[in-house]
């Protein structure tokens, strides 16, 4: 049961992201909103929820897990409460931002938790797995869960789904056994509230950049930098560093982080750009829309568990591979059936290669950094992690976003070479990951 509990509020944080993709156009429709505004919908979510994993990762070890996740569950029922009452789009993204951090909070604590029930590298192994497949369900789920909300009561009905999960969630997880001890290493605030800075005013450079806003992008840039640079001087200093050397120097921990970061970058740009193609060129509903995602998405509903099963087995390189090398075949096919105007079924086959991909790497990225963390390090091992691939969402959704801003639409020659630029990310990023195999 706390393991369902867990899974049941990774969950709830995927949930979130995908029902809203759907939701994308309505949203715009309703609040008047760009397709700038559109990305910081998506990227307030992620820019707070990647800043904040490092920080929440090393909270989650100072105060025990287990309070750290029950905290972030009940901020973000409540969040998604008031997300689904916002009077305009400002309101929106102020929530988003705070979604964001109550689900920075759940993902390295949910991690150190499940180290704590499985001490056993295999058992954890397997436990990971279910998590993934759990939390997976909910890429399944989502699409489809957002297209009949959105057709029933329209967009704001995508966060009222979060409240009851929510409760579910927090009675699952109420007994001892997910209790965590306490640990004795500070906390260095500063430097916390440095790459927060540093990495929501870069993703403001982006967005403004890919809007055609180059001198608002321009400042936004210099002052990242120098949020950046800020960051390093106070990480130098600190007796508690937000980067602890001993995670960053675990075996293998580098090409996991590259990875990782590329998987997300293309999946949430995945996400972002074919809703709007869908309904804005192909002219599907909300629900045919979702339904059109579930070559992508029920993959990750099942595959997580044969993923566990050969990372068991095998060790978690070899999957890490052939996700990527899906990952990019998936996104090669997509943009190609894209930019030739080919059938539905030639996408499917895109999307389908795509969730084979993500459901392959990730579970055995997500043990390939617990396995290696340094002990009583398990929380800011999963938060680092969690904080690279989130940071690779924010990146891609602006990037990417770009090339529907440039184009004009979220038709044809923009769309396709953005998906063709996820395709180089993803061989980028297979190629030291080739050296552990």
């Amino acid at each position: 049961m706390p393991l369902l509990g867990i899974s049941l509020g990774y969950f709830m944080v995927l949930l979130d992201a995908t029902v809203l993709a759907v939701a994308e156009p309505d949203l715009a429709r309703s609040l008047g909103s760009s397709a700038a505004g559109l990305q910081w919908a998506v990227t307030g979510y992620t820019a707070a929820f990647g800043g904040l994993l490092l920080s929440a990762g090393a909270v989650a070890d100072r105060f025990g897990a287990h309070r750290v996740f029950r905290a972030g569950i009940a901020v973000f029922g409540l969040g998604s409460l008031l997300s689904a009452f916002a009077p305009g789009l400002g309101v929106l993204v102020v929530l988003r931002a705070v979604l964001g951090v109550a689900a920075a909070a759940c993902v390295p604590a949910s991690m150190a938790v499940i180290i704590r029930l499985f001490p056993e590298p295999a058992a954890r192994a397997r436990a990971v797995a279910v998590w993934a497949a759990t939390s997976g369900a909910a890429m399944a789920a989502g699409p489809i869960v957002g297209g009949l909300l959105v057709e029933l009561s329209g967009w704001r009905a995508v966060f009222l789904v979060n409240v009851p999960l929510a409760l579910v969630v927090l009675a699952l997880t109420a007994g001892r056994a997910v209790h965590c001890p306490r640990g004795d290493r500070a906390i260095d605030w500063p430097s916390q509230l440095a790459v927060c800075a540093a990495l929501g005013l870069a993703t403001d450079a982006v967005i403004a950049f890919g809007s055609g806003s180059g001198t608002h992008g321009a400042w936004a840039a210099v002052a990242a930098l120098a949020a950046g640079a800020v960051f390093l001087r106070l990480e130098r200093r600190s007796r508690n560093p937000v980067l602890t050397p001993a995670v960053l120097k675990a075996p293998a921990m580098r090409p996991a982080l590259l990875a990782g970061a590329a998987v997300n970058f293309t999946m949430s740009g995945i996400l972002f750009l074919l809703p709007l193609l869908f309904q804005q060129t192909r002219h599907l509903t909300p629900v045919e829309t979702g339904l059109a995602f579930l070559p992508m998405t029920l993959p990750t509903a099942f595959n997580p568990l044969l993923t566990g099963r050969i990372v068991a087995r095998t060790g978690p390189w070899k999957p890490v591979l052939a996700g990527l090398g899906l990952l990019a075949v998936g996104a090669l096919v997509s943009g190609t059936a894209v930019l030739t105007g080919a059938p539905y079924p030639v996408l499917a086959v895109g999307l389908a290669c795509a969730g084979f991909g993500v459901s392959s790497a990730l579970p055995a990225l997500t043990a390939a950094v617990v396995a290696g963390a340094p002990a009583g390090a398990g929380g800011m091992a999963g938060g680092l992690l969690n904080a690279v691939r989130q940071g690779g969402s924010t990146v891609g959704v602006g990037v990417l976003g770009a090339f529907l801003t440039a184009g004009g639409t979220a038709t044809g020659h923009g769309t396709a070479y953005a998906l063709l630029l996820c395709t180089g990310v993803c061989v980028a990023a297979a190629v030291p990951v080739s050296r552990y195999r």
